[in-house]
């Protein structure tokens, strides 16, 4: 399966999940990107929760009635910003296990790991809301997190390329690295913009080390 249909088929929320205007023309598309760069520079500034409509607008140069247009209010903007750096970063990581320089599961995992890292550093608001988990909603937008979606795509693309085990229990083991990941990736960059590269570096090898025991 071509990689960006498996990224989209595991994703549970597209990026126009929470739109109520789907844009159909480039003009449309190029102001719905104005606002989510606009609300994506206001979470870098001030953090997700204070994010507001009235924000947006303001920081797009558009009125609040363009932003209702396609949204139905801030947790609409924040699902759609979460879904875009999910596809963003989904994105970066299939290109990196699809890298014939990356010969082995091993050096296109650590590939993997450098792009998520990455969207951190160069992603507004990233490291704030990321795939839009810290967003507690009930009910929940879907059964499996995003961390698992995550997880879904990285076993399933690994074992296209490499032929590793793709077994419930990978999966599991998958699941439970990302998470760790997850955490101590963003424990890194909690005060430090480009990471703090003891935090980074023992991410990095939890992360192998976890996958490992698997894959071996």
């Amino acid at each position: 399966m071509p990689l960006m249909e498996l990224i989209e088929g595991k994703l549970s929320a597209p990026a126009t999940a929470a739109l109520r205007n789907e844009p159909v023309q480039a003009r449309s598309t190029a102001r719905l990107t104005a606002l989510l760069d606009a609300a994506a520079a206001a979470v870098q500034e001030l953090g997700y929760e204070r994010l507001t409509t009235a924000m947006v607008a303001e920081r797009a140069g558009a009125s609040i009635g363009t932003v209702y247009r396609y949204f139905p209010d801030r947790i609409a903007v924040l699902q759609a910003l979460a879904s875009r750096n999910l596809e963003r970063v989904l994105g970066g990581i299939g290109e990196a296990y699809a890298d014939p320089s990356n010969s082995t599961w091993r050096e296109a995992v650590t590939a993997g790991f450098d792009v998520y890292v990455e969207a951190f550093r160069s992603e507004p608001g990233f490291g704030s809301l990321r795939g839009g988990d810290v967003i507690d909603l009930r009910p929940a937008v879907s059964p499996a997190t995003v961390n698992s979606q995550i997880a879904a795509v990285m076993v399933q693309a690994l074992a296209e390329r490499f032929d590793t085990d793709a077994s419930e229990a990978t999966l599991f083991a998958f699941e439970i690295a990302v998470e760790v990941m997850d955490a101590v990736v963003a424990r890194a960059f909690a005060r430090d913009a480009h990471g703090e590269s003891a935090f980074l570096d023992s991410a990095r090898e939890l992360f192998l080390s976890n996958l490992a025991a698997r894959l071996g």
